[in-house]
């Protein structure tokens, strides 16, 4: 124990016998609890009870986590979690606040109101999310299924919060896999001629069916402005490279041609410009000279699944705000 703590200890006159203080040692003068932890009563666990997410964006000002706080608790909301980032250098504010609402003491609709007004007068925008229902995701997939694989046997372990009512394919080969799991499957052929108009019917099918997040899960087509347009910022995809590097198809043949150390995979929003979209995940894998073509594609299969994973749970929990062409993506 400190010098200082000691003598404040024997200012005050405790008594040892009544008081039990573990020592530590310390350089400084820090305050460390005087009663053991074994001796403090557990809380009782509460409720879990419905939890909303509150994400806010734009002037920053220091000011702004106070004021949400104040609003949340006024409405008897209670705070579980709050996060925050400061990009200095276009002056933005980001935060992120999970709070529990079992208890509020007015309506849902004067909660958002009083939020327009706060926001409004710091130059804010918000997105509440009430968490009453979990997000509907449709899966697009071609030919390849170890993407498709990952989000399924995830979501069947548990480790991801959605549902899955349809999955869209090009091509028929996977669709004993959608009717293992019980998952509707539906195919629409592709062509120059009739991308557009098979898209419609897409986007159309999602809308009918709820759908509020599209993954792409090495589906190998271009989508339209049109269809990324239908899904800003709603439309995930997993491209085999580490963007910006060996952008479009086959990066794995063309890092293998540059003879790179490491391999990646990049999970980002899809936008009208190709494989350039606001980047959510990235991880990489080392290779090294020995490894053939064959043995990145292996690597490469594995980075993919990883990342995907990554940034879907990271969608699926309101944990991302798009700004510009980049992300703030809050911890897990």
């Amino acid at each position: 124990m400190s010098a200082a703590l000691t003598a404040m200890f024997d200012r005050q006159g405790m008594d040892d016998s009544r008081h039990s203080v573990r020592s530590v040692e310390s350089t400084s003068d820090n305050f460390y609890s005087t009663a053991p932890w074994e001796a403090i009563a557990p809380a009782a666990t509460p409720a879990k009870g419905p939890t909303g997410t509150l994400r806010v964006i734009g002037r920053n000002s220091v000011n702004v986590n106070m004021a949400m706080a104040e609003l949340l608790n006024s409405h008897g909301c209670v705070v579980e979690h709050s996060e925050q980032h400061r990009d200095l250098g276009v002056g933005c504010y980001f935060q992120r606040v999970e709070f529990k609402y079992g208890t509020m003491r007015k309506t849902g609709e004067q909660l958002e109101a009083s939020l327009h007004e706060v926001c409004g007068r710091l130059g804010l925008e918000f997105q509440l999310s009430w968490g009453t229902r979990p997000k509907r995701l449709c899966i697009f997939v071609s030919k390849y299924d170890h993407v498709l694989w990952e989000i399924l046997l995830r979501h069947k372990a548990g480790e991801l919060e959605c549902d899955i009512p349809l999955i869209v394919s090009n091509h028929e080969d996977l669709r004993p896999i959608a009717d293992a799991f019980g998952i509707r499957f539906e195919v629409f052929k592709i062509t120059k001629d009739t991308k557009r108009a098979q898209e419609d019917l897409e986007i159309a099918l999602c809308r009918e069916l709820d759908v509020d997040i599209v993954v792409l899960a090495r589906y190998m087509q271009i989508m339209s402005d049109e269809f990324c347009d239908a899904f800003t910022h709603k439309c995930i995809n997993i491209h085999h490279s580490f963007l910006p590097a060996f952008i479009g198809s086959k990066p794995y043949h063309r890092a293998f041609d540059r003879g790179v150390k490491l391999i990646g995979a990049t999970a980002h929003y899809a936008t009208a410009n190709l494989d350039e979209g606001p980047i959510i995940e990235q991880d990489v894998e080392r290779v090294s000279h020995r490894d053939s073509v064959d043995d990145l594609l292996r690597k490469g299969r594995g980075v993919e699944r990883r990342t995907l994973m990554v940034a879907l749970r990271a969608h699926l929990e309101d944990r991302i705000i798009v700004y510009g062409n980049k992300t703030v993506v809050f911890a897990d």
